[in-house]
This record gives structure tokens, sequence and C-alpha cells, in this order.
């Protein structure tokens, strides 16, 4: 994980000498802190240009622009998710419920299987409720400031997903402080690993309750269709549930958190059009989206080759990891005209926040959703609505592109 501050725009000496004009030496991505992603949006504009496949000091290998990035999760067969497995020698295996690290055709039956709570009808029928919830959870914003993330951004997308798994949703704080701490680990800190490690025995724990609960009596929740369903004639493990469990806490959250975040700052850079918008609700969607384009909630995800393949002249050998930014993708001039500018009218939105192919997220109707049903509550409560230009904000790490805290000023309504 980069570095928070870091500048560096170098690259590594090998691609160096393939792409002209770019410094050499050691690279790394510059990191979100602390100028709010600029240096690293910087950073990716001139890796477009000027070296679109990197070799990192690690050897990894990192893809900048939208067509190699689509290519790439467009073909499972030749660029695995199964990153565990692959970079272990086959040691470890991913649970089944870790469904971003499964191949075909193991994916395709447990993505099937976990659709069940996804229906489109399903998540639309969640509508009315999470409008009520929104405006529960935004009656505790007293006076005429408030943080974005405490009061909604966070608490929406941690009660939702508790409603959905069937787990007390009084429990949101608890489910909060564990992805904060999934969040904030660094793989090349053998503390923060270790951490991690057992806040995801501490979250097994917890769930393991309900899954006995569910074994004993069923019920019509997603843990209980998890507990009661068959895979090639098998039952799910207690670990391949509980590892769903966890992932739908933890990518749903951010997801979700992340963007209400990115949108209100999106917006805020164009009091004109947040005017608009106000007058004009049938531009949420298209606010939304532009979003998702602009400010990702993850910017990038990783693959591994499972042969010597090529991607634009570069020759990569078996069990290379690649890491796909989606944030630059979704700033590649050639696909996005005007690519650094929000702009919610575009004609072209084919933005890969999501992802693209087989491992297109599942949640993907659900975070629109909310994002739709929270923008609306807020500007039905307020009238004025701009973050806070006395605080200094915060932001997570290089994967997750967003404020950690997003203090507001607002007028009510």
């Amino acid at each position: 994980m980069a570095e928070e501050g870091t500048s560096d725009l170098g690259v590594s000496q090998g691609v160096a000498e393939r792409a002209p004009g770019v410094s050499q030496g050691v690279g790394r991505a510059p990191a979100v802190e602390p100028d709010g992603g600029t240096t690293l949006l910087a950073w990716l504009a001139r890796m477009r240009e000027e070296c679109p496949v990197w070799t990192d000091e690690s050897d990894h290998v990192h893809l900048f622009r939208y067509e190699d990035v689509q290519r790439v999760l467009a073909d499972p067969a030749t660029f695995s998710s199964d990153t565990v497995g692959r970079l272990s020698g086959g040691e470890r295996q991913a649970p089944r419920g870790t469904l971003l690290l499964l191949d075909p055709p193991l994916h395709g039956k447990m993505r099937r299987l976990v659709s069940r709570a996804f229906t489109p009808g399903l998540i639309s029928g969640l509508e009315p409720w999470i409008t009520e919830l929104t405006a529960e959870l935004l009656e505790s914003a007293d006076g005429d400031r408030f943080d974005l993330v405490d009061v909604l951004a966070n608490p929406l997308p941690v009660t939702v997903i508790a409603r959905m798994l069937g787990v007390p949703t009084g429990d949101r704080d608890l489910f909060q402080g564990w992805a904060d701490q999934l969040l904030s680990t660094d793989p090349e800190d053998p503390e923060s690993v270790r951490r991690m490690e057992e806040t995801g025995v501490t979250i097994s724990a917890y769930l393991q309750g309900f899954i006995d609960d569910r074994r004993r009596e069923p019920r019509n929740d997603l843990l209980g269709t998890l507990v009661h369903a068959e895979l090639d004639g098998e039952r799910l493990d207690d670990e391949d549930i509980a590892s769903f469990a966890t992932l739908l806490l933890l990518a749903g959250h951010v997801t979700t958190s992340v963007l209400l975040g990115n949108t209100l700052m999106c917006l805020d850079g164009d009091p004109e059009l947040f005017e608009r918008v106000r007058a004009d609700r049938s531009l949420v969607p298209a606010v939304i989206e532009e979003t998702l384009r602009l400010r990702p909630p993850f910017t990038r995800i990783e693959r591994v080759t499972t042969a010597e393949t090529e991607l634009c002249g570069t020759r990569l050998a078996p069990d290379t990891l690649v890491h796909l930014w989606l944030l630059s993708a979704n700033l590649d001039e050639d696909v996005f005209e005007d690519a650094a500018a929000f702009r919610p009218d575009r004609s072209n939105s084919r933005q890969a926040a999501f992802g693209h192919g087989i491992h297109y997220c599942i949640g993907a109707p659900l975070a629109r959703l909310e994002g739709r049903v929270a923008l609306n509550a807020l500007l039905d409560r307020f009238a004025r609505i701009e973050v806070d230009p006395d605080a200094r904000l915060t932001y997570h790490g290089t994967n997750v592109f967003g404020a950690r805290h997003l203090p507001l000023a607002v007028k009510r309504a």
C-alpha cells in the first residue's frame, strides 16, 4: 500500500525504457492523502498517456486504459480472480462465499445462489423502508452543521445489509467498527494484517450464532437462504456463509458510504448544477452515475494471469498479479469526452466503477437505490448544502477513493 503523502511519479526502469518521457527509478502509486487525490489523478493521466502497462517494484503489472481494463475483466480464463490460491501456490483456498475470488464454474454457481437476494423486485421492494430509514437517520442531524458520514453515509448501508442478512440492525455500530478495521489494513504491516485476521475471527464468531439458529429454524433472509441452499448437491459450510456475509458487510457498506460522500463533493464543486438537480429530481440518477465514473468507490481491483499472455506488446508470465485501475479507466480521454469534468448529461455512461463481465458488482442496483434515495432526502430536507469550507478532510487509503468524514454546512428547507 502506498504511503500517505507520496508524490513520486517515477516508474520502474524496465518500463521506462518502453515509455520515453516517464522518469526512471522505483515508482509507486501516489496516495490520496494529503491533497485529496490531485497528485494521484495527475499520475494516472500520465500513466495512461506514457506508460499504459507498468511493472512496479514488486513485479506487479498495472493497467490504466479503459479498453485494457475491460479486456481483462471480460477474460476470466486468462485473468483469474483467484489471487489467493494462485499466488500462494495452491496452498490456500478462498471460501466459496468469497465471491470476488472465485473463477468459473464455481463462481457462476455461487453467484446464482446468492443472487436470489438481489433480484430487481426484491431490491425495489426495499425502497419504502430505505426511504423511511434515511429520514430517521437524518433526524439526528441537529443544527446547521453535521458529518454526512457519521449521520447517514455509514449507518444507512450497514443497517440495510444487517436487515438483508437477518441480523439485528441495532448492531450496526459493531459492523461499522469491523468495516473500519478491515479497511485500515496495511498488507505490508504484519501487525495490521494480524489485527485484520483477528477481526475476521470475531466477525465469524458473531455470525456463527445466527447460522446455527437458521439451521434449527429456517428464516426468509439471506443467511437463511445460504444455510439451506445446495451447491452441486452439497450445503455450504459455515465458513462459506460467514465469508459471504463478511464480504457483503465490507463491500456493500463501503460502496454506498463512499458514493454518498463523493456525490456531495462533486455537486459542491458546481453550485449551479446543484440547484438544477434540486429543481429537477429526474437528474438524480444521472448524477449518481457520473459520480461513480468520476470518483468510483474503489480505485482498482486485481486479477492474476493463468498462463503466459500479452498485453499492449508486453509479455506477462503465468501467475502475474495485474492491478486494474478502475479510476483511471473512468477518466480515459479516448472514451469519455472532457473526462475530468463532472457532466451528468454525458451521452457515454459506460463507467467501470462496478466492474465488467461475470464479476460485475451484484450489489450495484442496491447501491444506486441507496444513493438516489439519500440524495433526494437531503435535497428535501435542506435548502442549502455545502461541504464545510473550514473542514480539513481526511481520506481513505489508495484503494478506496473518498473522504473518511464529510462535514456539511446546511440550511433547513
